[in-house]
């Protein structure tokens, strides 16, 4: 009896909700209404997604503070104008000591801070474009500096080490990075200016220089001739000194000339020859005072302005990351301009999401952001992306782009199909859920009339 009663108010419930439309109402999409809103069901295919995506559409972008580095400012200062030597007159000696450095055996060089390296690379080819800068400096006699850090920077490559290399092994480590970066790696290295090795010569020479050493050994015969040769009108009383890490040498001017081997000796970075012809120390000790005096106020001048650009770089460093970390906190609280697509109907998780920075966002790209779609109550056939027309003659149509899914390969549309600012995707419920969702609403009162229908 209760079966039978509970059926029949079923029925009578079914119809009674369904005459007076006060039944279960979820949302679709209807190209057939009599409103002002006039809209257009377009299906997805290959042909429609390219029409689509024609809309003009240019994504926000991230602010400028995201794509600055702190830098190393104007570089580093130099140290300046040097006071000139003063030398002072002293008399002859009876006879003079002879004092030799040690021996020292030549040693390939090695790429020191100031050098000036060239790349050569074959003509033609995508080696020359992507290269372009460093054939550009080969071309123009000019190379690139080993900086303060040891590296040389080259486009497309990166900061390279070089310094205390051989060529060599300086070649090999170029070797690998242009292979890992997918460059060409046929190119030749060359040290185009020695600048990182050098020594000085003074005294009774014809012209004072700083002679740089080489990939050649640089002997002491040649440093003189590079100087312009000895300038001494009393060899007897003329001598040639070295002054190396702390320790003075002393060859007599007339036995340099009468030894060839005393001609032969190898010249290391950092020596100062000094050609005096007065046997005391005074002329020479002031002019090698004056190189290590010089030497030391470079070196203090260097360090000073590095601690200045040091400085400078974490001050610029540090606005940056200010400038990023409050950006990203006005993000976090809404305050920033943004572009949104709308989720709504039998999705995981109604939402509202954001178009990305700088780039497109795909319809796949909010479905699978947000879970997807659960294919238990949503109908994979009916998955919509409504777009309003930007006719202001048209402020009511809608084009419903629809997306068939029920062919899983359908869904490769969703991936190239590009969304627009205030987009609404939409997915249909299936019809078996829409009924379910009506007998779940109406089961309770049922049961209740029943019982009360089965007591009485």
């Amino acid at each position: 009896m209760i079966r039978h009663t509970f059926k029949a108010l079923l029925a009578g419930a079914v119809v009674f909700l369904g005459g007076c439309e006060i039944g279960y109402n979820s949302p679709k999409v209807n190209p057939l209404r009599d409103g002002d809103t006039k809209v257009r069901v377009v299906r997805m295919t290959p042909e429609t997604v390219l029409a689509a995506n024609r809309s003009s559409y240019r994504p926000k972008t991230l602010p400028s503070v995201f794509f600055q580095t702190s830098g190393y400012g104007s570089g580093v200062r130099g140290a300046g104008v040097t006071p000139s030597p003063v030398v002072d007159q002293t008399r002859k000696p009876v006879a003079m000591e002879t004092r030799l450095p040690p021996d020292i055996q030549p040693r390939p060089y090695r790429i020191g801070v100031g050098d000036v390296l060239l790349l050569a690379t074959p003509s033609g080819g995508t080696t020359i474009e992507q290269l372009s800068g460093l054939l550009a400096a080969s071309n123009s006699r000019q190379g690139y500096t080993v900086q303060d850090d040891g590296a040389i920077a080259i486009p497309n490559v990166g900061r390279v080490q070089v310094a205390g290399n051989t060529l060599d092994e300086a070649e090999a480590e170029l070797f690998q990075r242009l292979v890992e970066n997918q460059i060409n790696p046929e190119f030749s290295l060359e040290v185009a200016e020695f600048n990182a090795r050098r020594v000085s010569i003074g005294g009774a020479v014809a012209k004072p220089t700083v002679a740089p050493i080489s990939l050649t050994p640089l002997y002491l015969d040649e440093a003189l001739a590079a100087a312009g040769g000895i300038q001494a009108q009393d060899q007897d009383y003329a001598s040639v000194r070295i002054y190396r890490e702390g320790t003075l040498y002393q060859i007599p001017l007339t036995e340099l000339y009468s030894s060839r081997g005393l001609s032969k000796i190898l010249l290391v970075d950092g020596d100062s020859v000094f050609v005096d012809t007065e046997y005391e120390l005074d002329r020479a000790q002031a002019y090698f005072e004056e190189q290590i005096r010089l030497a030391e106020f470079k070196q203090r001048a260097r360090i000073n302005a590095l601690d200045e650009l040091q400085t400078e770089v974490n001050i610029r460093r540090g606005n940056l990351s200010e400038a990023r970390e409050n950006y990203l906190t006005r993000l976090e609280l809404d305050s920033v301009e943004r572009d949104y697509v709308y989720l709504a109907g039998e999705v995981a998780k109604q939402a509202r999401y954001p178009l990305p920075f700088g780039k497109n966002a795909s319809l796949a790209d909010a479905l699978y952001s947000n879970a997807g779609i659960p294919t238990e109550t949503g109908n994979v056939r009916e998955i919509y992306v409504l777009r309003g027309s930007p006719d202001p003659r048209e402020f009511g149509a809608v084009t419903a782009w629809q997306l068939d899914a029920r062919d899983a390969t359908n869904f490769m549309l969703a991936t190239r199909f590009e969304l627009r600012p205030n987009d609404v995707v939409f997915v249909a419920e299936q019809p078996v859920t829409r009924w379910g969702r009506v007998i779940r609403q109406i089961t309770p009162s049922l049961i209740t009339t029943a019982a009360t229908a089965a007591i009485q």
